[in-house]
């Protein structure tokens, strides 16, 4: 079985060449882009399966290097049903811009540059996710870094190169960090092996453990978008091709929030900054969806709905108790599915309707029924509205906050029902706006929204592009996943809590050496 776990990372890194040297044919690359993301996937549903099943994790040692020389891959529960899910979302948004490369042709996304720059995010992903120690993990954020770069770009307007700009020197700020914590952990305990500094970590002063520990935490949160770090992603993200935006609001920031789970799990279990993580759980949830409601373009209210959805998983890591990290990864699966299903439906508005503003698209829901369930289902999802999902990760993590009970969590509880208001609220005006206004409506109606006029990129306008069935097909299948994970929540709530148990739990550096054994 260990045999595996190297194929989540090197398949794609093949898949990237093999379509980089094909890459004057376009459906040779989209074989093989599909093929190497649907063997990752059943991979990793092996994995996520011969883990929980064992109830240990999987180490490999690539190489045959023994701990802590050489790089070590590391499937536990979390990883493996990480690389599931998003591999399920990178495979229906590759779907979704394969439609809309055959519609368009290259002018959104050169096929050439898209498919070996898609596989080599891919590869970043899943080894971000698998990384046995610190090192590795950085290598899988530069992948990240190089892959996004190309992507946010595609196209070379002046807009996505502006923010391109603006994204690689955040990331290039946030990678320095990390590197530089890297460094000082490695000169104070001599390894970079997370099951060896889970155990090692304990013998540096508290003030030390505190400095590293701050050093990572803010490395991380810029990645993951955690307020007041978030600053440049509501600019970033909309300007990129549909399919862009929609795999990079649902993965590229969870990357983030994963590696904080595992710093503040794993590394400094015991050097808790629950109290800091807390209050910037709810500034992220506040600003982030005041900042959607002030929003006129369905991409910038999503993008800020993102940053405040950060919030409530920052909030259930710090609850610190095993319910608690266990609704938040649930929360998490729920988000990463949900926020890219919406961004797949806003890809299908603009190209319907020729924008994404609200203030200028009418009467969609008579012109493009079948958008208008697409958009609504994840948005009401989103939103917290029971059954969904959405409103079982929430309550799972008011629940878990409760039996705490300190007056700080109850005000956590508050501002995240506030949130999910106010969420709902933003999506369903951009729903009536959208679908229900009709091209005849009153003045009255254009008065009592005049007040967004103002708000950015209000007045974008494109032209109306044919929508092919692919993207339709893509788009309801991540639809149909987002109601899967109401429909067998119960299953996937009891992987989540049992991650949520053993994250919690002390690592056997003897288990993971004689389970890295080549």
């Amino acid at each position: 079985m260990s045999g595996l776990v190297p194929l989540l990372v090197t398949l794609p890194l093949l898949g990237a060449a093999t379509t980089l040297i094909a890459g004057r044919h376009r459906r040779t690359q989209v074989v093989v882009s599909i093929v190497t993301l649907t063997f990752v996937c059943a991979i990793a549903a092996v994995l996520l399966y011969a883990v929980d099943a064992g109830n240990q994790p999987i180490a490999v040692s690539v190489g045959g290097w023994p701990i802590p020389f050489g790089i070590v891959l590391y499937v536990d529960r979390l990883a493996a049903l990480l690389v599931v899910v998003s591999s399920i979302v990178l495979l229906a948004v590759l779907l979704f811009s394969v439609g809309q490369g055959a519609a368009d042709g290259d002018d959104e996304t050169p096929v050439s540059i898209f498919h070996p720059s898609y596989l080599i995010l891919s590869a970043g992903i899943f080894n971000a996710f698998i990384a046995g120690d610190l090192f590795n993990l950085y290598v899988g954020f530069e992948i990240l870094l190089v892959a996004s770069y190309v992507l946010i770009t595609l196209g070379g307007t002046e807009s996505r190169i502006r923010t391109g700009v603006v994204y690689i020197v955040v990331s290039l700020v946030s990678s320095v960090l990390f590197l530089a914590a890297i460094a000082m952990i490695y000169g104070a305990l001599g390894t970079v092996n997370m099951v060896q500094l889970s155990q090692r970590i304990g013998e540096l002063p508290q003030e030390t453990q505190l400095v590293l520990h701050l050093m990572l935490l803010l490395a991380f949160s810029i990645k993951a978008a955690v307020f007041p770090l978030s600053f440049w992603l509501p600019d970033s993200y909309p300007t990129a091709p549909a399919p862009v935006t929609a795999v990079f609001a649902g993965l590229l920031t969870k990357v983030g929030v994963y590696a904080i789970i595992r710093t503040e799990t794993q590394l400094f279990l015991y050097n808790d900054v629950n109290t800091v993580l807390l209050i910037a759980a709810l500034l992220t949830m506040i600003v982030g969806v005041l900042g959607a409601v002030a929003q006129a373009e369905l991409k910038r209210i999503l993008s800020f709905t993102l940053v405040s959805h950060i919030g409530y998983m920052i909030f259930g890591l710090a609850i610190a108790t095993p319910d608690a990290i266990g609704a938040t990864i649930y929360y998490m699966v729920h988000h990463i599915v949900v926020q890219t299903t919406l961004f797949l439906a806003v890809g299908l508005i603009e190209r319907r309707a020729g924008s994404t503003s609200i203030l200028r698209v009418k009467g969609l829901m008579r012109a493009a029924p079948v958008i208008a369930v697409l958009y609504f289902i994840p948005a009401i999802n989103l939103g917290g509205l029971p059954p969904f999902s959405g409103f079982i990760g929430k309550f799972a993590l008011f629940d878990a906050a409760v039996e705490v009970g300190t007056p700080l969590m109850m005000v956590l509880i508050v501002a995240g029902i506030v949130t999910s208001l106010l969420t709902l609220y933003a999506l369903m005006r951009a729903w009536n706006l959208s679908f229900w206004r009709e091209e005849d409506d009153s003045a009255e109606t254009e008065a009592r929204i005049e007040y967004l006029g103002s708000a950015p990129a209000a007045g974008i306008q494109t032209e109306r592009r044919v929508i092919p069935r692919i993207m339709t097909a893509a788009t309801a299948g991540m639809v149909a996943a987002t109601v899967a994970l109401t429909v067998f929540a119960g299953p996937l709530y009891d992987v989540c809590a049992r991650i949520g148990a053993a994250l919690l739990e002390p690592i056997s550096l003897v288990q993971v050496e004689e389970e890295a054994q080549p």
